[in-house]
């Protein structure tokens, strides 16, 4: 009886809390047409404190619904988390009577036939002592299955309970960018209140200072890797293609750029000159270099892109090897040869061109974002963002959780700073 009224009880509360995150999602499309539609009308003071209140009320709105999901999932987690360890003392209490069985097997089997022949058991004790050895290897084979069905269900339920504590983080994160979406926007609130309606010189003020800044945003050179840095209007025009064709998220996507050239002021760039080794120079010092280009496996598919786009390949600039592994990266997204020769049919698709060009920045951001994608990217959130960023610098590491760690903190860091200051003030009106 008391066990049926605390389920009836958290039965009751997931109701409304489902109907809580209901109305709230409501309220969030509700705020998002309101934005909608001040942002189609003319210019003015009133408008523009009509979007700053649409865009304060919806990032409100989608805190609220995210602290009742990790609500939700926080039920689910402790649930998950009580699952995995029944069913793991489950499992050790299975590997306790499987030892047990073997043990018993091993006794009967160490018997000799010759010993049961000369012993002086009855005949009737001998059947009963093989019926008990036919009856263990049964139990054997049960213990067995069921120990394989049990490592199963625990891994499943890992996994579950992984990808619930991924999109705790994921809500997490969304709040804490939504808490600083509605700081900035109570200040910009706060200082259009101030001015006077009829003081319109002063409005006209604000809105030059605006027009001002989005134009220094727009115009700011985008540093790329290997190729000759980009104003940001532009670089963001191909991240928004991307992102409509892949779903990756265009502040995410000029952060790994953003990374990637960061990354190439360390490691330099370099010119293949044998390519029977690999080997080659500096491209600032000349010196030799060893190990630029893995021959195996990089080689020809340079070799073959060279004649392709018709350029010297002794002339074209690739990454210099790091500590460990190769170079031989190309371009400003920082793909060796073999895996852009694996994605160049697909490329050519995307990005609406006959030969992809690894060194065209157009040609690059597209590269990426279909790689990234591949990693998962395109789903969005934290999580996802994170590990495809730890994956884009691994390669196909088995450790690329702990090898990429850092360049994933530091890519959703730059996705950030990119996103909120220059994105939003380009997107605010």
């Amino acid at each position: 009886m008391v066990f049926s009224q605390v389920e009836d009880a958290v039965l009751k509360r997931q109701a409304e809390l489902q109907a809580e995150l209901d109305k709230t999602n409501a309220d969030i499309e509700y705020w998002a047409q309101v934005l909608s539609s001040k942002q189609r009308e003319s210019t003015s003071l009133a408008r523009d404190l009509a979007i700053l209140t649409a865009k304060i009320e919806e990032a409100k709105a989608k805190i609220r619904a995210k602290n009742i999901i990790i609500q939700q999932l926080s039920k689910d987690i402790v649930g998950k988390a009580d699952e995995i360890e029944d069913l793991s003392a489950k499992l050790e209490r299975e590997k306790e009577s499987l030892a047990k069985i073997i043990r018993q097997s091993d006794e009967i089997e160490s018997k000799s036939l010759a010993e049961f022949v000369f012993s002086e058991k009855k005949l009737s004790e001998f059947v009963l002592d093989l019926d008990s050895y036919n009856t263990v290897k049964v139990a054997l084979n049960d213990s067995f299955v069921m120990i394989k069905d049990l490592r199963a269900e625990v891994e499943t339920e890992k996994n579950t309970l992984s990808k619930k504590k991924n999109a705790e983080t994921d809500a997490r994160i969304v709040i804490e960018a939504e808490q600083r979406i509605i700081q900035k926007n109570e200040a910009e609130k706060k200082k259009l209140l101030a001015i006077n309606q009829n003081q319109e010189k002063s409005y006209q003020l604000i809105l030059s200072e605006r027009q001002k800044k989005a134009a220094q945003i727009r115009s700011a050179l985008f540093s790329l890797r290997d190729t000759a840095a980009i104003p940001f209007g532009t670089a963001l025009g191909f991240a928004v293609e991307v992102e409509k064709m892949t779903g990756v998220r265009p502040a995410f996507l000029l952060a790994i750029l953003t990374q990637e050239t960061n990354l190439g002021e360390n490691v330099g760039q370099c010119f293949v000159t044998n390519f029977t080794t690999g080997d080659g120079i500096g491209k600032k010092t000349g010196n030799i270099v060893r190990g630029i280009m893995k021959p195996s496996r990089d080689i020809k598919p340079f070799l073959d892109l060279a004649i392709r786009l018709g350029f010297d390949p002794k002339t074209r600039a690739v990454s210099c090897p790091q500590s460990t592994g190769w170079g031989g990266a190309m371009g400003p997204s920082q793909f060796i040869p073999s895996t852009w020769v694996g994605i160049e049919s697909r490329l050519a698709k995307a990005a609406g061109v006959t030969t992809p060009d690894p060194w065209i920045p157009h040609d690059a951001f597209f590269a990426s974002g279909l790689y990234l994608s591949d990693l998962g990217a395109g789903a969005g959130g934290y999580t996802a963002e994170w590990n495809a960023a730890a994956k884009y610098y691994a390669g196909g590491s088995t450790g690329w959780q702990t090898r990429g760690k850092s360049y994933a903190n530091s890519v959703l860091k730059i996705a950030q700073n990119i996103q909120e200051n220059m994105i939003d003030p380009l997107q605010s009106y």
